[in-house]
């Protein structure tokens, strides 16, 4: 194919000042021509994930939000508290592109076969910098969205899909045959349900709405517990009696849940207990904090005996743990199933001058469920 490309294109960028300010401006890069691996990308879509917001957006105070500049290249400005500062010192005065993973269209590609056979393909991929007009790409990074596969709907087929499948992974190298997700009714949450369903794992679901609980349930979801709901700890032990999970993926990080989960777990486990031990249960309990939603400390109070453990984990640690051939064998499943189990949706679409609005930042920067932004940077 033959496109008549510009030498310059825009870029998102994130910026920290020492004085506490955050800036988040489009900034002119070069468009670079592909090495003989490489193919040039036209990003045509780029989710905003919670992982992406928290270098976006860092712990800057998002009611000081504040744009100037044009129509065309806003600058949108911020104030980070005090507090927050001294976790900032690695990123003073470093201008940051911003933007895990997203698809678009190869309209350049090197000399060599791979990156060839690339050209005037609809790809996916996964590398920073995707908050961009352009990418390039090595071409072995790039995966090919099956015929008739829109950008949008490749877009997001790293990130979410591979941390849910992850999840399922981790739960069977560690013995454990169900688990538990927070933040439930999320796009991950949903693929998780899915994934569940079509493997036949027990999975029990907690959620902090109403609607969220009956958007589950109308998917088919069997455990779904409401935090917000006075009779949260006897249902969510009822369904970890019935699933028998010990193992849990809690999102929102901060507060008490994770603690909550632990109690219901030993309360669940204790109900076939033959004897009445001092030390709780046998039976090993596990919480992994994969989120910060709840930006509050978190709250663990020992009330299920020593055999517990809460945890960080994070997606490309556990792929690196895991291999090559098992993380390909992940990736493989999702472009298999990318419009059914791995299918996303998107609150808004926006263009890259348009994310850096006050209206769409507060939209995103609330990390509230349902409330997913898609950037297409080819929109003018």
């Amino acid at each position: 194919m033959t496109t008549t490309l510009p030498t310059s294109a825009l870029q998102l960028r994130s910026l920290v000042t020492a004085d506490g300010t955050l800036q988040i401006s489009l900034e002119p890069t070069p468009v670079p021509t592909p090495g003989p691996d490489e193919v040039l990308i036209r990003v045509q879509a780029t989710p905003i994930n919670p992982s992406d917001i928290g270098l976006l957006l860092g712990p800057a105070d998002l009611s000081t939000v504040q744009v100037t500049g044009s129509a065309e290249r806003p600058v949108a400005t911020a104030r980070i508290p005090e507090r927050a500062m001294p976790n900032m010192a690695a990123r003073l005065g470093q201008s940051m592109p911003v933007g895990n993973e997203g698809a678009g269209l190869v309209v350049a590609a090197g000399s060599s076969p791979a990156a060839q056979a690339l050209l005037g393909r609809t790809v996916a991929v996964i590398g920073g910098a995707m908050y961009a007009q352009y990418r390039t790409m090595p071409a072995a990074q790039c995966l090919p969205l099956p015929e008739g596969t829109t950008a949008a709907e490749g877009a997001s087929c790293f990130v979410n899909p591979l941390t849910a499948l992850s999840m399922v992974e981790a739960m069977k190298r560690e013995g454990h045959t169900a688990l538990v997700h927070t933040a439930a009714a999320s796009n991950l949450g949903q693929m998780l349900v899915r994934i569940c369903q079509k493997d036949g794992i027990g999975l029990v679901n907690i959620v902090r709405k109403p609607e969220q609980a009956a958007l589950l349930k109308g998917m088919g979801a069997q455990h779904v517990c409401d935090s917000s709901a006075p009779t949260f700890m006897a249902d969510l032990t009822e369904a970890l009696a019935a699933t028998g999970a010990t193992i849990a993926f809690d999102a929102t990080g901060g507060g008490t849940l994770a603690g909550q989960i632990l109690q219901c777990m030993e309360a669940a486990i204790n109900r076939k207990a033959q004897e009445y031990s001092r030390y709780g249960s046998a039976v090993h309990k596990q919480v992994y904090l994969y989120g910060h939603l709840d930006t509050r400390p978190t709250e663990i109070q020992r009330t299920f005996g020593m055999a517990w453990g809460v945890g960080g984990w994070l997606l490309f640690p556990f792929l690196a743990k895991i291999g090559e051939p098992a993380a390909q064998a992940l990736r493989a499943r999702v472009a298999a199933e990318l419009k059914t189990t791995f299918a996303s949706h998107y609150a808004r679409t926006v263009s890259l001058a348009g994310a850096l609005s006050a209206d769409a930042i507060a939209f995103y920067g609330a990390r509230n469920t349902g409330a997913k932004v898609l950037i297409d940077p080819s929109m003018e």
